[in-house]
């Protein structure tokens, strides 16, 4: 039995009706869906629960494989909010799995704790080492709900825990420091380095957990990546989305943006930019080896991203107004301007941020 915590929306509904039309010979015996509200989703049983309740533990009962699914990615969330139940819903999704006698969990976190620098091998290998972080960011709430995964093992030995981290994710719903990277006048790059891109679709994201659940992979050390095989260059990047890029120092970008974020005008910190202009590719050898194929190749997950942006617009990692595009049009001739937004457009932004 499978259950999916987060089943109502997103990656989690994409799950629950991946498992519940199986393909192949290998299917769950019954799908739970565990969710605050019920959605119109059918051939699965439905268990209401808060994820952050420990309450959960009566809902556990029966189950063989949890996947988590239910935690908070939005760019518009208060971060010390959006922190604080990510890492509540981890805790308490791991404390009930070990007291109900769920033999496995599956919790999902990203490539991001890889990191992203100007001197990675690529591809790094699926086992590298994770980074420690403590910022605000997406990545910090990673690293944490990693370190919990680590703890649980530690304390529960009848308990496998396996981390599932896809790439950057792309999909029709999705807004993302990703998306909004590529509504922007132009693509940001940083003087003397050179973009690798790797996308994962969530479709591919939602194939691999149900690949994992019903297979048993657990890759080396409990950790599985998932993403779209190889990389594409910068160069091939802006031909496929028909953008050009204008590049500036390291120190002006991640300054600029470290000012921006530090004035709560985006939600993007200096950190997350880093996954923009450097590379972070993985070689995902487990599910590879397990025999496991994502279903969208980097051309074709970020056509599917360029898809989505249609008629929005953003610069430094924040959706913009008609008021704001416009302001920035302006003055988008100029190299700074097209990546970080001109100083006429920082000030109205800044407006209103204390509005």
């Amino acid at each position: 039995m499978v259950a999916v915590t987060g089943a109502a929306s997103g990656v989690g509904r994409l799950l629950v009706q991946r498992l519940a039309t199986p393909e192949g010979s290998v299917a769950a015996r019954e799908v739970v869906a565990i969710d605050d509200e019920f959605a119109d989703l059918r051939g699965v049983t439905w268990r209401i629960a808060d994820v952050s309740d420990p309450g959960l533990v009566s809902r556990l009962g029966g189950i063989d494989v949890l996947v988590h699914t239910a935690d908070d990615r939005s760019l518009d969330s208060k971060p010390s909010e959006r922190r604080a139940h990510n890492i509540r819903a981890a805790q308490t999704v791991l404390t009930a799995a070990a007291a109900s006698g769920v033999p496995r969990v599956i919790l999902v976190t990203s490539t991001m704790v890889y990191g992203a620098a100007p001197d990675n091998p690529v591809p790094l290998p699926e086992n590298a080492t994770r980074v420690s972080d403590n910022s605000e960011g997406l990545m910090g709430d990673f690293a944490e709900v990693e370190e919990l995964a680590e703890r649980a093992r530690r304390a529960h030995p009848g308990l496998s825990v396996t981390v599932v981290r896809p790439a950057p994710l792309v999909g029709p719903e999705l807004d993302t420091l990703l998306s909004r990277h590529f509504s922007a006048p132009r693509l940001l790059t940083v003087k003397g380095h050179e973009q690798r891109w790797q996308f994962c679709h969530e479709d591919d994201l939602a194939s691999a957990l149900a690949f994992c659940a019903l297979h048993g992979v657990t890759g080396t050390d409990g950790v599985v990546a998932v993403a779209s095989e190889g990389f594409l260059s910068q160069g091939e990047v802006e031909e496929i989305a028909g953008m050009k890029h204008f590049e500036v120092p390291a120190n002006l970008a991640f300054g600029a943006v470290r000012r921006l974020h530090q004035a709560r005008i985006t939600p993007a910190a200096a950190g997350e930019i880093k996954f923009l202009v450097y590379p972070c590719v993985v070689d995902c050898s487990a599910l590879r080896d397990a025999g496991w194929k994502p279903g969208h190749d980097n051309e074709s997950a970020l056509i599917a991203l360029l898809e989505s942006k249609t008629g929005k617009h953003a610069i430094a990692g924040r959706s913009l107004g008609r008021k704001e595009v416009t302001i920035t049009a302006a003055g988008a001739a100029g190299a700074a301007a097209a990546a970080i937004g001109t100083a006429a457009a920082i000030r109205h932004l800044r407006k209103r941020g204390k509005s």
